[in-house]
């Protein structure tokens, strides 16, 4: 068996953010990473990413690789590929866990794991997603350049970027079913000056057309949608962490040092929050680092 002082689980922004923390706080650190970061779907569309200071605009593939290649300059790091799996707390408290064959075992461990989205079933949405689909505003609503955007209901959280996006441009809400808004819903969706439209949706065309069942076609600049968020990881379950439900999924329950309920069992990024984007996963991950130092210091 492998023994490290500290390992962490998920090598996009947060875990690398975790890690860099630790690393520069000479110790020993092992990251294990699988390649499947959340806004990888952006790089295959060859859109860029948007609002982290000194990065805007840039390739979200050329930030995680510019963060990996910085962080491997410390002797102290290192990086295997890979998932990992059956995680347990030992008798002696330190934290196991296997990648393909090998076990491991570490005295603190942070869960950078991630989530991915559950897309609503809608034709032609998956193939967009991350090119003219997105989820947050404040990440790709200025690329909307003050146009015509769609809403695509999935839960009552079209709700909020009914009222969010007339920011953004002039935004049509398709019900599509699966809402319904309330009197007062439909008032302030009114107020700020939301259009509704509750034929059901045939399809998405082009870049972001959606192709009503009544045969009209409604041409967009892009489209916002609610995707159910899941954890990527079995591994905070199996250690037992407690998990909390947001409106969008489960995430994993942190204090403000980005501690699990389980000793020297911390997490961060999309895994630990209700929602998130990159600033916020690097901030939750140098938290997370200077968490599980901070433990190690005193015990």
């Amino acid at each position: 068996m492998k023994h490290i002082a500290f390992a962490v689980i998920g090598g996009s922004y947060a875990g690398l953010s975790a890690a860099l923390q630790l690393a520069r706080a000479r110790r020993q650190v092992l990251v294990v990473d699988a390649g499947q970061r959340r806004n990888r779907f952006v790089d295959a569309a060859g859109e860029t990413s948007h609002g982290f200071l000194t990065q805007d605009g840039r390739a979200p593939a050329e930030i995680a690789a510019d963060a990996r290649e910085q962080l491997m300059n410390y002797s102290n790091v290192e990086w295997i590929h890979g998932t990992a799996d059956e995680a347990r707390v030992a008798s002696d408290g330190r934290l196991e866990f296997r990648v393909g064959s090998e076990a491991i075992s570490a005295h603190r461990l942070i869960l950078a794991t991630g989530v991915r989205d559950e897309l609503p079933p809608v034709p032609g949405l998956a193939e967009r997603w991350g090119r003219s689909i997105f989820h947050c505003p404040y990440c790709h609503g200025y690329e909307m350049n003050a146009g015509p955007i769609g809403i695509i209901a999935a839960s009552p959280l079209a709700l909020h970027h009914a009222l969010m996006l007339p920011d953004w441009g002039s935004p049509t809400l398709f019900l599509n079913g699966s809402y319904t808004p309330s009197a007062d819903d439909l008032a302030g969706i009114a107020r700020r000056g939301t259009q509704v439209e509750p034929v059901l949706i045939e399809r998405i065309d082009g870049h972001a057309d959606v192709v009503l069942q009544d045969g009209r076609t409604v041409s967009l600049n892009g489209l916002f949608t609610q995707p159910r968020t899941l954890l990527t990881s079995p591994v905070a379950e199996q250690l037992g962490c407690v998990l909390e439900d947001g409106p969008m999924g489960l995430f994993i329950k942190v204090d403000d040092f980005k501690a699990t309920s389980v000793p020297n069992v911390f997490a961060c990024g999309d895994a630990a929050r209700a929602a998130g984007n990159v600033t916020l996963a690097v901030a939750d991950g140098a938290m997370a680092g200077f968490g599980a130092h901070r433990t190690s210091m005193f015990s």
